[in-house]
């Protein structure tokens, strides 16, 4: 009895100490080193079907259609957004839809930004996002400056941490746009899965951004690095206040074109957590250069 209650002990303890492991292993936080506090997080670990936390974001609606020629229609409904079994789900459904500004269109979805909750200048941004494939899907995750509304866009900046169109599954872009480099010009680098789509799984998208450069990672490989040098002459580097952010699911769009015949809805993106680190310490030219 004694020492089959050992051998149950024991067993007990190995099986135990391997689930804190994993555990401990699958915490978020950057992949890339030391150094860095976390100061803003959500992890969508609410009820199922319940909404958004109106403390750290604010849903943006109405249809038309963004600057993009997007077809969906962004509401403030949890059948758009809303938690499921520890994720934020940003549904695109096609459905006929009529908001309250009159405007009427064949798809919803949801986007939601922290402005007046949370912004911040320089620091690792990352969220661990599973995101849809389809013909006309366009998941992403971006930041613009704070100071939007009153210089307007493109002057406040946008940072796109993470950009997919669903006719590419297993490419994602990362760019940044400010005065003089827009749509076209936009300076952007795509950054290629080894195998399979991004739709398969779960993967981290992150920047690590600083007074002279933004560096974009694809769970732990930094695959392009945009400075000052970047710039042409006359362009102007506007990545130096603080910046909000972004979660959106368009349908349709200049880029990404219209669903067709292959696309299925509804079409989720799930979202783990979305977590703002700043630096312990004010890097130093050596710490830039080891990153």
């Amino acid at each position: 009895m004694q020492s089959g209650r050992k051998r149950f002990l024991l067993l007990y303890a190995l099986i135990t100490g391997l689930a804190i492991t994993c555990c401990s292993q699958a915490t978020p936080g950057p992949t890339n080193g030391t150094g860095w506090t976390l100061v803003w997080s959500d992890e969508f670990n609410g009820p199922n079907g319940s909404p958004m936390d109106r403390s750290k974001w604010v849903p943006e609606t109405g249809g038309d259609g963004w600057g993009n020629h997007e077809l969906e229609y962004y509401t403030d409904r949890i059948e758009n957004a809303s938690f499921h079994d520890g994720n934020l789900v940003v549904k695109a459904i096609s459905e006929k839809y009529t908001g309250p500004d009159g405007v009427t269109r064949n798809y919803t979805s949801a986007r939601l930004k922290t402005l007046g909750k949370f912004s911040q200048t320089y620091g690792r941004f990352e969220a661990r996002i599973k995101i849809p494939y389809r013909q006309g899907m366009w998941p992403a995750f971006w930041m613009l400056g704070d100071d939007i509304e009153k210089v307007g866009w493109p002057a406040c900046g946008e940072i796109d941490i993470m950009e997919n169109i669903g006719k590419e599954p297993a490419i994602v872009h990362g760019s940044i746009h400010g005065p003089g480099y827009i749509g076209d010009t936009g300076i952007e680098a795509p950054y290629k899965l080894p195998a399979k789509s991004f739709a398969d799984d779960f993967h981290i998208f992150a920047v690590e951004w600083d007074a002279d450069s933004v560096s974009f990672y694809v769970d732990q490989n930094l695959y392009v690095r945009r400075t000052r040098a970047d710039l042409q002459p006359g362009w102007k580097w506007v990545f130096d206040k603080p910046f909000f952010l972004i979660l959106n699911l368009a349908v349709g769009g200049d880029w990404p074109g219209n669903p067709d015949s292959s696309t299925v809805f509804p079409q989720s993106m799930l979202v783990d957590y979305v977590l703002v680190y700043q630096r312990s310490a004010t890097p130093t030219k050596i710490d830039v250069e080891k990153r």
